[in-house]
């Protein structure tokens, strides 16, 4: 684990953790530094859920159950065959028998009482004539003719009642419940829902509304792409980048602009007009402390401030406030960073937990946390750093965690192939070999 780094003054920074910005330069217990878990329990504090809907299940994918679901009726709904093969008594197969067939079954069609001492060809999903208990798999089948003209299938056994059937509900029995209220439709999900739901003759189900997110970015320096660079400009990748990580986290951006100037007047504005249609506000820059980085006061000016500033790396210039809506609610600000990797973090670490929160949903609410041996070495200053690895095996078959050489917080492609976030908690030295906890980017 993590040693106190603060402890030992001849303790220097790992290459691949130092601050290339200064940011760090701030004395230990620097006042209006946050902790994570303070900004965390601002964005769940008094957090509005959304309402319910109904939807057809065709249109549900993504979207998070209002409401428990429960089967009224089995899966399977008959006992059926889980392979090719011949059904038959376990009392007249005996040690081997050769035995008539007396009818053929395949899925989808109805099956008559079998016959004594005889068997019945049958395919997968078939359904189990009454009488039938065991199932024999065609590999095992010998066939020939009879002297009547009739076709015997020899049968080895002895056998065991039961072999190569699914019984009736052995996936999921009337009355159970299928799905929590707060799962996210997944494939698997919608998959049971399409096999019960519409075969109890329903076609839609109750979902929380998607949350409505108006996402801007502020800088005069900001151009979309397929426009020429001038002097001083750069491409505004973080729009497409959020809108994308809150379209995979199960919002909806209901308004997007290019941009918005660097003014203290035309961020007010885009606040106040984001928030007559949307349920959540994210910005990208403008949040630190530039006499041209007005989201802060912004914010101040048309609501609340919750929290500003954090002892987090990448991400220390984050907003969190509320500003009054028409509707005469509070409609949550989150004011990411501009820099690209901080705006990336922060949206794992605050927008998906806060659509998880808004949404009822348990399963974005919370990243999975894995212990892993560290393949890299770091040390922390102030602030909780949160660096971009990949997770494989090590020689002797642990999971290792492996840091991107370069960590700056303007370095994008350490995000790209990133798998997880390794927590580095503030005043800490990782050694190569120490067991560190990390952040599992579950896409």
């Amino acid at each position: 684990m993590p040693t106190d780094a603060s402890k030992d003054p001849h303790s220097r920074p790992s290459p691949s953790a130092a601050a290339e910005c200064g940011c760090d330069a701030v004395p230990v217990g620097a006042k209006g530094l946050a902790p994570l878990a303070s900004a965390l329990a601002a964005l769940r504090d008094s957090c509005p859920l959304m309402p319910a809907e109904r939807v057809a299940v065709s249109d549900a994918a993504g979207r998070v159950l209002a409401e428990d679901v429960h089967a009224e009726l089995d899966v399977p709904p008959a006992d059926n065959s889980q392979m090719d093969g011949y059904c038959a008594r376990v009392t007249d197969i005996g040690d081997g028998a050769w035995l008539p067939i007396s009818q053929r079954i395949a899925a989808g069609q109805p099956a008559t009482p079998l016959a004594v001492a005889s068997c019945a060809r049958l395919f997968t999903g078939a359904e189990i004539p009454d009488g039938a208990d065991v199932v024999v798999m065609q590999e095992e089948v010998t066939l020939r003719e009879g002297e009547d003209g009739t076709t015997l299938a020899w049968l080895p056994g002895p056998r065991t009642r039961g072999d190569n059937i699914r019984v009736q509900g052995r996936d999921v029995s009337k009355g159970n419940r299928l799905l929590a209220a707060g799962t996210r439709l997944d494939a698997a999900a919608l998959g049971l829902l399409y096999g019960l739901l519409y075969g109890q003759g329903a076609s839609h189900v109750m979902v929380r509304r998607k949350v409505r997110v108006a996402l801007f970015a502020t800088g005069d320096e900001l151009i979309e792409p397929g426009q020429p660079l001038k002097p001083g400009q750069i491409y505004n990748s973080n729009r497409v980048m959020l809108s994308q990580m809150l379209s995979d986290f199960g919002a909806e951006v209901v308004l997007a602009p290019l941009n918005v100037a660097d003014t203290f007047e035309a961020t007010r504005d885009a606040l106040a007009s984001a928030a007559q249609q949307a349920d959540l506000i994210v910005t990208c820059g403008g949040v630190s402390v530039g006499e041209e980085d007005h989201v802060r006061p912004a914010i101040e000016a048309l609501g609340s401030l919750d929290l500003w500033r954090l002892a987090i790396k990448p991400g220390k210039p984050l907003a969190l406030g509320r500003i009054n809506s028409p509707r005469g609610d509070a409609v949550r600000v989150v004011g990411l960073p501009g820099n690209p990797v901080s705006s990336w973090v922060g949206g794992w670490l605050f927008l998906r937990p806060l659509l998880g929160e808004m949404t009822d949903c348990a399963a974005l609410r919370e990243l999975k946390r894995l212990t892993v041996r560290a393949a890299f070495s770091a040390r922390t200053a102030i602030r909780q750093d949160h660096l971009r690895v990949t997770l494989a095996p090590g020689s002797d078959g642990k999971l290792e965690a492996h840091a991107f050489p370069d960590q700056n917080s303007a370095v994008l492609s350490s995000c790209a192939g990133a798998q997880a976030l390794a927590v580095i908690p503030p005043h800490a030295q990782l050694n190569h070999g120490d067991s560190v906890e990390c952040l599992w980017l579950e896409r």
